[in-house]
């Protein structure tokens, strides 16, 4: 009892005297007088300074602790007291914490020096510049080859087998498609695309053809064996080293029940739709180049007008300044004349910027921006069409290369059922092999070969899940037929429809030219001889000239919709003998 009772002394102590310690060491480390802490501010309140006293009091195990009357009390012992002032203790982190704020770390990075351009480091960029030029110039070469072959089959051969540096500055529209199927890149994509499908009929026939390995092998062997039963039992290590100089196999399919074949044929299908789609970007830059060289002509002629516009209005202010010399009109004629005469060069302005807009789009259009300042060599057409609207259904339906493309879609969506259908069945397979060597280089060798029947990763759910997705495939791509059907009918009606009106308005649009120039010339004779005024002339100027554009305007429109009845039918449209 009594060690127990000593031993509970003694340990209670100890106990104290680390707590006391602990303590102590803590109060140390953080030790600080009553002293306030003092901010200096300076005149421009740019910076503060912070002093602290007392902070190199020599280290005790008492503390001072300040009287409420100002007398200093007496010392007590560290190792009981162990209140501390805690605002104090608040004051000074705040202080060090707006310390730490003002002290901003700017990391100025290293300025990278840039490279130097080397003679070598050039003629390495102008090699690899020309090497991959030469790539894309028989890649162009070759896709405008298959492009000039899928638009000759259904439009009439261009015989302008001709570049553009071969043509003077002059081209027809003829000229121009050419160019456009040598260099346009959207034909160049597309018939790249094509050939990507085309290649995926050769990978899919590739599972006939036999998968050979071939490698060398080389192994250090160290074993460690058990022999013999639990009453005797030894250990016998082995170590030794494996040649394998060569190793050969190969494995080739022989037979998988249609699988093979069924996907090279939907593969086929589905290059055969993108050899279509091809020949609808054709098509769709031929339309493009149409309508440029259309609106570059329409450009033309409405600078032409506008250049006419401008010498009426020279010749009647020439006429309204005689007569106001002589006094014989007023002074307000001349004003008129020379504001409409102002009106006209603006016009004419306007118009020469249209022209040159025009050539850019025709560039653009043909895909040569050198192509700017050309002269255009043909005319729009004014011959009439001998379209009929069953002729022209037909047609579309057997030419119009979208529905084509959805027919065939369609094709290797059915071709995919089967597909999915004789996934179930097994492989015939044949396999072989030869090895050489063993524990030396040429000490062993061996072959085998032989014929297997498996099936392989079968998973019945899986299969059947994709035969579910086959079907949904070819429901999908059935509709999507027939809505191009629909789609198709309502184009041509429509390209058809706006044929037929702008023929209508073109006859229409003549006659007003014609009765709008009688009555231009006669108010120019009227105003030559004083019977008219500069309102009247103004009028009939402005009558002539808005017949003029609308002739343009709608022979425009009548190109445009055989363009655009050409690109919906997708095949050319036949010209009539009879001029509008």
């Amino acid at each position: 009892m009594k060690k127990f009772f000593s031993s509970f002394i003694i340990v209670a102590l100890f106990s104290i005297n680390a707590q006391g310690v602990f303590a102590f060491s803590l109060f140390k480390s953080k030790k600080i007088t009553d002293n306030t802490v003092e901010v200096v501010k300076n005149e421009n309140d740019s910076s503060k300074e912070i002093s602290k006293s007392a902070q190199n009091t020599p280290v005790d195990n008492t503390i001072e602790q300040s009287h409420p009357d100002g007398n200093v009390g007496e010392k007590r012992r560290g190792l009981f007291n162990f209140r501390k002032n805690k605002t104090d203790e608040r004051q000074v982190n705040e202080v060090k914490d707006s310390n730490e704020a003002q002290e901003e770390i700017h990391i100025v990075e290293p300025e990278k020096k840039p490279k130097k351009i080397t003679k070598r480091r050039l003629r390495k960029e102008a090699k690899k510049e020309s090497k991959r030029k030469a790539t894309n110039e028989k890649a162009q070469k070759e896709s405008s080859k298959e492009a000039e072959g899928m638009y000759e089959t259904k439009f009439p051969a261009i015989n302008s087998h001709i570049e553009y540096t071969q043509m003077n500055g002059e081209v027809t529209l003829s000229d121009c498609i050419k160019l456009a199927i040598s260099h346009h890149p959207a034909i160049v994509s597309a018939i790249s695309n094509a050939q990507i499908y085309e290649s995926r009929i050769g990978q899919a026939w590739a599972n006939y053809f036999p998968t050979i390995n071939a490698g060398l092998s080389y192994s250090r062997n160290d074993m460690l064996n058990t022999m013999g039963n639990s009453a005797y039992t030894r250990m016998m290590a082995q170590r030794y080293n494996m040649f394998y100089v060569p190793t050969i196999s190969a494995n080739m399919l022989l037979f998988d029940f249609g699988k093979t074949k069924a996907s090279a044929d939907m593969a086929k299908r589905t290059y055969e739709s993108s050899r279509y789609d091809a020949e609808t970007s054709i098509e769709s830059v031929i339309y493009n180049v149409k309508v440029a060289y259309y609106n570059m002509l329409f450009a033309q002629a409405q600078k032409i007008v506008y250049e006419d516009t401008v010498k009426d209005y020279e010749l009647q202010l020439k006429q309204a300044e005689a007569y106001y010399n002589i006094g014989k009109k007023a002074k307000i004629d001349v004003t008129t004349a020379q504001y409409n005469l102002g009106n006209a060069k603006v016009n004419l302005i306007k118009a020469k910027n249209t022209l040159e807009l025009a050539a850019v789009e025709l560039a653009n259009a043909v895909g040569i921006p050198e192509l700017e300042n050309v002269v255009l060599k043909d005319k729009l057409n004014t011959k009439m069409y001998d379209v009929n609207f069953p002729d022209l259904i037909k047609t579309a339906v057997e030419s119009r290369p979208s529905l084509l493309s959805a027919k065939k879609k369609m094709d290797a969506a059915e071709l995919n059922i089967r597909g999915a259908k004789r996934a179930f069945a097994p492989d015939l397979s044949a396999f072989g092999s030869y090895d050489h060597g063993g524990r030396q280089i040429d000490s062993d060798y061996g072959y085998q070969f032989g014929v297997q029947f498996n099936y392989t990763s079968l998973n019945l759910m899986s299969l059947k899940k994709q035969l579910d997705e086959a079907n949904a495939t070819f429901k999908k791509c059935s509709a999507d037929y027939e809505q191009e059907k629909q789609n198709v009918y309502l184009e041509v009606k429509s390209a058809y429809i706006s044929l037929l009106n702008s023929h209508d308005s073109l006859n229409v649009a003549k006659l007003a030219l014609q009765q709008a120039k009688e009555q231009q010339y006669q108010a120019f004779r009227r105003y030559q001889v004083g019977l008219g005024n500069a309102i009247e002339f103004k009028d009939a100027e402005n009558t002539y000239l808005n017949a003029h554009l609308s002739y343009y305007s709608n022979l425009l429109d009548y190109n445009v919709n055989a363009a655009e009845l050409e690109r919906v039918i997708g095949a050319p449209v036949k010209e009539s003998n009879i001029d509008l």
